[in-house]
């Protein structure tokens, strides 16, 4: 319950946008982490950790599990898609431990609107303003990292699947990547690689975007990683280099099925009209039916219907 009305009261302080506040915000998220962490070796789901300061949800909490349980003394990442860095997965960690950072936005004025409200003389966060694609992620990464990562995360509601197949192998030793929940547990699909790729224009309906947690799984075991866990409200995932096994480092995490781990109740569905009408169920995938994906299994890389995928 403690724990409960200190997250409340840091949601209250960050509407209030104050820089002054953020601080004691910043006080109070180390008061909860610290409270959390005497139960870290109970855990059995990743999502068991969740706790919200800055992130969307409750990744906060998730990440600064694994950063002690892999102890990681001062973390670095790369982070692409942090909107104006209010609500990110990285920037507690660098309010924590000024380390070494890259964000990536296509958002305008980019450093001017994280500067007002964050001390970026206290560690070396490089901010870049550009719309990332599959094609430009390995030139911004060359010219902007001069760090070995700890941490990457990305959440472009789009491409996302093909920058990370452009990736190096073991990039990071935490892996954080959105996945769509709504094109189910079995399905390797993902939206087909286009330029300025644009989420609300692909479909009205919101939910065409990004790939399945399945495609994910395959290609970052390719890449050298295994699925540690997801988040509670089913859209991040949570990948562990294979150099830090599952067995040393979380050995009390329990394996759960693409099914539950793709049982997603939250409704961001529109109708034809932009309005919110909060599809639920089967529903959500009815909405799309006719929305071309890339069907990836078997290496296939084709394009359909979603309607025609069990035909492919």
């Amino acid at each position: 319950m403690q724990i409960f009305i200190i997250e409340y009261l840091i949601s209250f302080l960050k509407r209030i946008r104050n820089y002054s506040l953020d601080k004691l915000v910043i006080i109070l998220a180390h008061f909860i982490l610290l409270r959390s962490r005497v139960f870290y070796e109970k855990y059995e789901l990743i999502e068991d950790a969740e706790i919200k300061v800055f992130s969307q949800n409750g990744e906060d909490g998730i990440i600064d599990y694994i950063v002690q349980k892999l102890n990681l003394k001062k973390p670095s990442f790369v982070e692409i898609g942090v909107g104006d860095y209010s609500e990110s997965n990285t920037r507690l960690l660098y309010e924590m431990y000024y380390g070494n950072g890259l964000i990536i936005d296509k958002n305008k004025d980019l450093k001017k609107k994280i500067s007002q409200n964050l001390n970026l003389w206290k560690g070396t966060l490089k901010v870049v303003e550009a719309q990332v694609s599959a094609q430009n992620i390995n030139s911004l990464l060359e010219a902007n990292m001069s760090f070995s990562v700890d941490l990457f995360s990305i959440d472009i509601d789009g491409i996302d699947y093909w920058v990370v197949n452009e990736l190096a192998k073991k990039i990071s030793k935490v892996f954080i990547v959105e996945y769509n929940p709504v094109f189910g547990s079995e399905s390797e699909v993902s939206v087909p690689n286009i330029d300025n790729f644009s989420r609300d224009k692909y479909h009205y309906s919101n939910l065409c975007y990004g790939a399945s947690l399945k495609a994910y799984v395959r290609l970052m075991d390719q890449k050298g990683y295994y699925l540690l866990g997801v988040n509670r409200l089913r859209n991040n995932a949570f990948f562990i280099n294979k150099d830090y096994p599952k067995s040393t480092y979380f050995p009390k995490i329990k394996e759960i099925s693409n099914l539950e781990l793709t049982n997603s109740n939250f409704s961001e569905s529109r109708d034809e009209f932009k309005k919110l009408n909060y599809l639920s169920g089967n529903n959500k995938i009815k909405a799309i039916i006719d929305c071309e994906i890339i069907n990836l299994k078997n290496q296939k890389n084709k394009k359909i219907k979603i309607r025609n995928l069990k035909e492919n």
